[in-house]
């Protein structure tokens, strides 16, 4: 009888022992994580490689993790903000600095997981607290992620300049377009405006300018552009480019019709 009874106690204790770890108002541990990986690459420093991990730790708790190889010593600030790295934009997360070690976590409380995973941002992580200009990471996150999908338009030589190139159209995961022109024959310490026209190279005289890229670098012919919206602010998606009736000129020194160097149709030209 004695042991039947103490069986029932004991059965009881750990029923009130279950119960006490689950009142209700607990954030309980979310035992399957989700858990996304977004790869840092160099900027303003060569050799630093390294990844950005998003965790759902909780139901109210997104942990993230930066881990980085190849950093100087010392301590790095790192932040999450605003827009695509390209455009740059406004921290909006202050991160925990990455340290000595190379690592760096951080709980946030303010964006869910899904929120995080498709906003519209990018994290950087900087040389140090006294040179914040110089970016040693850098990585687009949630919407900005580049996809597969992509596609690359030549640009040929115009008259003797001897510039030439593509334009590379790559589609981010929230519809936008990252475009990349790589020219060789550019001079260093030179730099070269960019635009996308209306109409083909055959119009006569050309079309109007409707979307002015970033000067291409002389030195590295390199010119990176997000874009969203035309210059007159109409929303555009990297869809809508497939078939856009339009082709692209660089120039020299500016946006003139008698400077042009280089161009390419793209689109449905």
């Amino acid at each position: 009888m004695k042991m039947k009874n103490s069986g029932i106690i004991l059965v009881s204790m750990a029923m009130l022992l279950f119960a006490g770890t689950s009142c209700k108002g607990d954030d309980p541990i979310v035992l399957n994580a989700e858990k996304t990986t977004y790869n840092l690459q160099v900027k303003d420093l060569l050799g630093v490689t390294g990844t950005v991990t998003f965790t759902e730790t909780s139901s109210s708790i997104v942990t993230i993790d930066i881990s980085l190889t190849g950093a100087p010593s010392g301590m790095h600030p790192a932040e999450m903000c605003m827009n695509s790295a390209v455009e740059g934009g406004t921290a909006v997360v202050v991160l925990n600095p990455v340290d000595v070690t190379g690592k760096s976590s951080t709980n946030v409380t303010a964006m869910t997981y899904k929120e995080l995973i498709t906003y519209d941002g990018f994290i950087q992580v900087h040389k140090s607290s006294t040179e914040h200009n110089v970016i040693i990471a850098v990585a687009d996150i949630g919407g900005n992620v580049i996809t597969s999908t992509n596609k690359s338009y030549a640009l040929s030589v115009v008259d003797a300049y001897g510039v030439s190139g593509n334009a590379l159209f790559e589609k981010r995961t929230n519809g936008n377009t990252l475009v990349t022109i790589t020219l060789k024959g550019t001079i260093a310490g030179e730099y070269y405006p960019a635009s996308i026209n209306v109409g083909s190279i055959a119009t006569v005289g050309g079309g109007d300018a409707k979307k002015t890229l970033n000067v291409i670098n002389g030195s590295t012919g390199k010119s990176y552009t997000n874009i969203r919206v035309l210059n007159n602010l109409i929303p555009i998606s990297y869809d809508n480019w497939l078939v856009y009736d339009g082709y692209i000129n660089i120039y020299q020194k500016s946006i003139l019709y008698a400077n042009i160097i280089c161009q390419g149709n793209i689109g449905s030209n």
